[in-house]
C-alpha cells in the first residue's frame, strides 16, 4: 500500500469532515469510518433504487499507521468472518449456530479497535448471505472461500482510530446517479448469487463449521483458506 491513498465514500450526503465514535456499532467492522479505493463501488454503495448519492472522495496518508489487512495471507477466511460475527446481528437459527459464533469469536476473532485502519471484505447482502450460511452449517468453508470471491462484490478500508481519523483529509465529491449505478449495484450482486448458487450444485467433502467445533480446529490448521483477495 503506497503511503498516501485516495478514498472514497459512498453516502447519502456530503460528509467533508468524517468524525470519530460516529456510525453504526453493528457495521462489519464495528464504529468506523467505511471507505474504498474504488470509486465504481462506492457510488454503487451511495444510491438506492429511489434516490441519487454523493461519492466523497479523500487523501489518507496512512504512515505510522498501524493496519490490519484482514485480506492478507497473514489470516484466514475465518478470522473475517469471526470479525463479522462479533459485530453484524445475524440469523442463529440452530444450536450449532450458537455454537459456531462462539467458537469463532474465541478461537478466530481479532480486536479490531487495536488497530487505526482495516481492510476486509464488505459483507453485502449477498457476502452476509454466505457467512450466514456458513455459520448454520450449511456450506463448508471451502465453499465459503470460494463465494468470497465471487462476483468481486468490494473490499473497504474503515477507519478506527482518532489517529486515523486525523490522517484524512477531504478533496471534493460527485455525484452518483442512481440510474447508473443502483443498475450497477443490483448486477453485481445478481451475478454473485448466480454463480454461487451454481457452486451450491457441486459436492463439497470439505470442512463445515460442525466439524471444525468437533476438531478443535485452530488457526494454524492448512485446510482453513488464507488470503482471500486476489
Amino acid at each position: 500500500m503506497d503511503k498516501k491513498i485516495t478514498l472514497f465514500h459512498g453516502s447519502d450526503k456530503i460528509i467533508e469532515v468524517p468524525a470519530f465514535g460516529e456510525g453504526k456499532k453493528t457495521n462489519d467492522f464495528g464504529l468506523g469510518f467505511y471507505c474504498t479505493e474504488s470509486e465504481c463501488l462506492a457510488k454503487e454503495w451511495a444510491v438506492s433504487s429511489l434516490r441519487d448519492g454523493f461519492c466523497n472522495r479523500y487523501t489518507l496518508d496512512t504512515e505510522y499507521l498501524n493496519i490490519l489487512n484482514l485480506n492478507s495471507p497473514d489470516y484466514t477466511i475465518l478470522n473475517w468472518i469471526a470479525v463479522l460475527v462479533e459485530h453484524r446481528l445475524f440469523a442463529i437459527k440452530t444450536p450449532v449456530a450458537r455454537r459456531a459464533k462462539r467458537y469463532l469469536i474465541d478461537n478466530f476473532g481479532i480486536n479490531v479497535n487495536a488497530y487505526d485502519l482495516i481492510i476486509g471484505y464488505r459483507a453485502d447482502d449477498s457476502y452476509f448471505d454466505y457467512a450466514e450460511s456458513f455459520i448454520n452449517n450449511a456450506i463448508s468453508v471451502e465453499q465459503l472461500a470460494k463465494a468470497m470471491r465471487l462476483g468481486k462484490l468490494g473490499e473497504q478500508i474503515v477507519l478506527k482510530s482518532k489517529f486515523a481519523f486525523s490522517r484524512i483529509q477531504y478533496e471534493g465529491f460527485d455525484v452518483a446517479e442512481k440510474e447508473e449505478f443502483y443498475v450497477l449495484r443490483k448486477a453485481r450482486d445478481h451475478d454473485a448469487n448466480h454463480l454461487y448458487l451454481e457452486m451450491l450444485e457441486e459436492e463439497s467433502d470439505g470442512l463445515y463449521i460442525q466439524d471444525i467445533i468437533r476438531g478443535g480446529i485452530t488457526n494454524d490448521d492448512p485446510r482453513i483458506p488464507r488470503n482471500i483477495s486476489k
